[in-house]
């Protein structure tokens, strides 16, 4: 029978869960201990966790239902037959890989899209509905990294102002890919990709359903805060994202091959960082779990 231990490994947050094989089925009480340890935690460290895509998907669907890929990036909405995907529409590709298997090239437009994972963001925010939980799971990672950074939002929040918290209070953003990547200069879309991506809302300041703690919902998504200038908008967004992304709110994750990280995007944001992704493979495969709904119609206590 399996023991479940989870001991913290960041300064702040963060923790690594040992006693646990994800190659097969988990008790309720083992799914329980790990939904609560993400409720403390917000990030969670699986070690050594050799699996297939079919046990990532298998764990995943303990959390909640999983969305569908498409719609997530410009590669999904063009790879719709089987052939022309390198995985199934249940898991998101973040890896710089081809459905050959082959590394994109530099100017490859797919992989232009994909540096904007290395802004601070929150996986889904661009949808109406957003992300509960994220599973990634390291297939192939590069000897020198890339390492992936989270902030704590809950603490952020915590840190915050007084004046400042009223200020956020029933704010009310905008989110879409569009306002991410044109921050990298990329803005050439299809007219079906601006319909994809057409901004949606998104409530600024979040309550955790569980511990009650408020928590920034913010990501490189958020364009504008209705009823702002756009300018006064943006403006207010970049400093509050370098607020919540302060070293002292800031966990970074150093990955090994087969290290499985599970993060509640309620709480936290995340960035990957730099690497050389035109020479070397890095195979990570991302299972999205849904939240309950779109956050403008639950009220924060």
């Amino acid at each position: 029978m399996m023991s479940i231990s989870i001991v913290p490994i960041g300064k702040n947050f963060a923790g690594e869960v040992s006693g646990v094989d994800l190659r097969g089925p988990l008790s309720p009480d083992i799914v329980a201990a790990i939904d609560s340890g993400m409720d403390e935690f917000a990030v969670l460290v699986f070690r050594d966790q050799d699996i297939t895509d079919n046990q990532q998907l298998e764990f995943s669907q303990n959390f909640g239902p999983v969305e569908s890929s498409i719609g997530g990036n410009i590669s999904s909405l063009h790879s719709t037959r089987p052939d022309q995907r390198r995985l199934s529409v249940d898991m998101a590709d973040v890896s710089n890989l081809d459905q050959d298997q082959n590394i994109y090239a530099r100017e490859d437009r797919r992989r232009l899209f994909n540096l904007g994972n290395r802004l601070w963001h929150s996986d889904s925010s661009f949808r109406a509905v957003p992300a509960k939980y994220s599973l990634l799971s390291a297939r192939s990672i590069p000897a020198d990294g890339p390492n992936t950074e989270y902030a704590d939002m809950r603490a952020a929040y915590d840190a915050l102002d007084v004046k400042i918290k009223e200020e956020v209070e029933g704010l009310i953003c905008e989110h879409s890919l569009m306002y991410s990547r044109g921050q990298l200069g990329f803005t050439e879309f299809t007219e079906e990709e601006q319909q994809t991506f057409a901004p949606v809302r998104q409530v600024l300041v979040r309550t955790h359903p569980v511990t009650m703690r408020k928590s920034l919902f913010l990501a490189s998504h958020a364009g504008t805060i209705v009823g702002w200038p756009m300018a006064e908008a943006r403006m207010f967004l970049r400093d509050l994202i370098e607020h919540a992304t302060q070293p002292q709110f800031v966990y970074v994750h150093r990955w090994r091959s087969h290290d499985l990280v599970v993060w509640d995007n309620r709480q936290t944001m995340h960035r990957v960082r730099r690497f050389n992704e035109t020479e070397y493979v890095r195979d990570v495969r991302r299972t999205t779990i849904s939240s309950d709904g779109p956050t403008t119609t639950q009220v924060a206590n």
